[in-house]
């Protein structure tokens, strides 16, 4: 019981970190404005460890390098705290740590491209006018103005965000599929 608990803690914790490491990197890449309630936060959350990173790592055109960096340390150090709770030695798997640790950084972003999808999603129903609606539109454009290309508009329903969480649910379940199967301990 306690090693389930300590590895849903240690995916909630991790997970909501890694997710917003990687949104600081996707803001600067979609060229959000610095100045907002969201980038704040993300900003405030993740400066201890980004900031000291990027005096060696600077940024690579509209790349985040040192984010990307982070994110990447917050997946090794989660997967080695898991194979840590299975009773694994780290140093033992330490090729498939890694491997699993950038399955994991994937898969935290393709969560993360879930989670705005749903929240775009719900906003644009309950609460069109809301502030965060064009800090959603901007994040989650780049992966919705494809499919919308594709997808007709039915009577101004937009099916798009639909779509985009049919294909990120896939691509989630074959990430998923293959860190399991690189490991015993289940990430």
């Amino acid at each position: 019981m306690f090693g389930d608990i300590a590895r849903f803690l240690l995916n909630t914790v991790f997970t909501l970190f890694g997710a917003a490491l990687v949104l600081r990197a996707w803001m600067q890449v979609v060229r959000l404005p610095p100045y907002n309630p969201v980038s704040n936060a993300i900003f405030q959350a993740t400066n201890w460890l980004v900031l000291p990173l990027r005096r060696a790592l600077p940024s690579a055109r509209r790349v985040d390098v040192a984010s990307l960096v982070a994110a990447l340390l917050a997946a090794i150090v989660y997967v080695v705290a898991m194979v840590a709770i299975a009773g694994v030695d780290p140093l033992a798997v330490a090729p498939i740590i890694a491997v699993v640790s950038l399955l994991t950084l994937v898969k935290w972003a393709l969560n993360l491209v879930i989670w705005l999808t749903i929240l775009m999603a719900l906003l644009s129903w309950l609460n069109p006018h809301s502030p965060a609606m064009p800090i959603l539109y901007q994040l989650t454009a780049p992966f919705l103005n494809p499919l919308r290309r594709v997808i007709p508009n039915l009577g101004g329903i937009d099916l798009s965000p639909i779509l985009l969480f049919v294909i990120v649910q896939v691509l989630l379940m074959v990430v998923t599929r293959m860190a399991v199967s690189l490991t015993l301990f289940g990430i």
